[in-house]
């Protein structure tokens, strides 16, 4: 009977130690990011340039019912001919300093690729106020059952676009400060939240009637959480770089940059590259290095 208790006794001890190591265990993954994480995170970036692209788009083609580079009709543009752009006042009523314009871009419900290969559905809707002379413009955009590659997104926020003084060395050029406040539900159910700030200005390619010259810099920093709680902070360390051209071969646009990540005072990185369109990243934490794969 002494025996059976002492067994008894070391069984129970091994099944709380084993409990304990496990939890113990899930702490220990939970506390830092994974490549897996890294991979969620580069998704909603791609989403986020396509978002930040088409609301520009809608609010620089005011009298246009397509969206075309700086209303110039050309092909060298990331979207396809697949949506219906609305506006209120409808087109063709003429617009007065001080009116509230309101556009809407319906992308359909059955999914709509756009030109860098990525299939978007539902709506975008922006509302300003005209103010055809001013130099900075507050835009509020929020989405409608949109959803980018099957990953929805909900929120309404603003951005802030406004145009440089030309210099000596460089034409005046559009800066749009991106206010980030959404709620993300990824393809397999996964919420996320998202709140920050996101800058792209336009540094190349602005002199030019075409598209797939432009490139883009971009700054920010911004927290993410995930359904289980699970915090982070992301802050752009090396500023990205947005390169159109990339479209022209399929690629996702953003070729160069380091975002840097903390969750629990553990830090990591994802580094887009050198600057080639490819479809790779390369992320980093503890002093080991995996390369994901980014887009669609």
């Amino acid at each position: 009977m002494k025996n059976l208790l002492k067994l008894s006794t070391v069984f129970l001890l091994l099944i709380s130690y084993s409990s304990c190591d496990k939890d113990n265990t899930n702490d220990t993954t939970s506390a830092q990011l994974t490549s897996d994480d890294a991979v969620v995170n580069s998704k909603i970036d791609l989403a986020n340039d396509d978002i930040s692209t088409i609301a520009e788009q809608l609010f620089d083609n005011i009298n246009a019912t397509t969206l075309n580079y700086r209303a110039i009709e050309n092909n060298a543009t990331i979207f396809s001919n697949c949506a219906t752009i609305t506006r209120v006042p409808a087109f063709g009523t003429p617009l007065t300093p001080g009116n509230q314009v309101t556009k809407t871009i319906d992308f359909g419900t059955t999914g709509c690729t756009l030109n860098n290969g990525n299939v978007v559905r539902g709506k975008i809707i922006i509302t300003f106020v005209y103010q055809p002379n001013a130099t900075s413009h507050t835009i509020t955009y929020t989405f409608d059952n949109f959803y980018h590659n099957n990953i929805k997104f909900v929120g309404t926020k603003t951005f802030t676009r406004s145009m440089t003084a030309a210099t000596a060395t460089s034409a005046s050029h559009p800066i749009v400060v991106m206010q980030l406040e959404m709620t993300i539900t990824m393809p397999n159910g996964d919420v996320y939240t998202r709140v920050g700030s996101r800058t792209r200005e336009l540094v190349e390619g602005y002199s030019t009637d075409a598209f797939l010259d432009n490139i883009y810099r971009i700054t920010g920093s911004w927290t993410t959480t995930n359904q289980n709680g699970n915090q982070h902070t992301a802050t752009i360390t090396e500023p990205l770089m947005a390169k159109m051209s990339c479209i022209a071969v399929n690629k996702p646009i953003l070729a160069r940059g380091i975002i840097t990540f903390v969750r629990n005072n553990i830090t990591s990185t994802l580094n887009y590259g050198n600057g080639e369109c490819d479809n790779l990243a390369v992320f980093t934490i503890n002093g080991v290095s995996f390369t994901i794969i980014i887009g669609n």
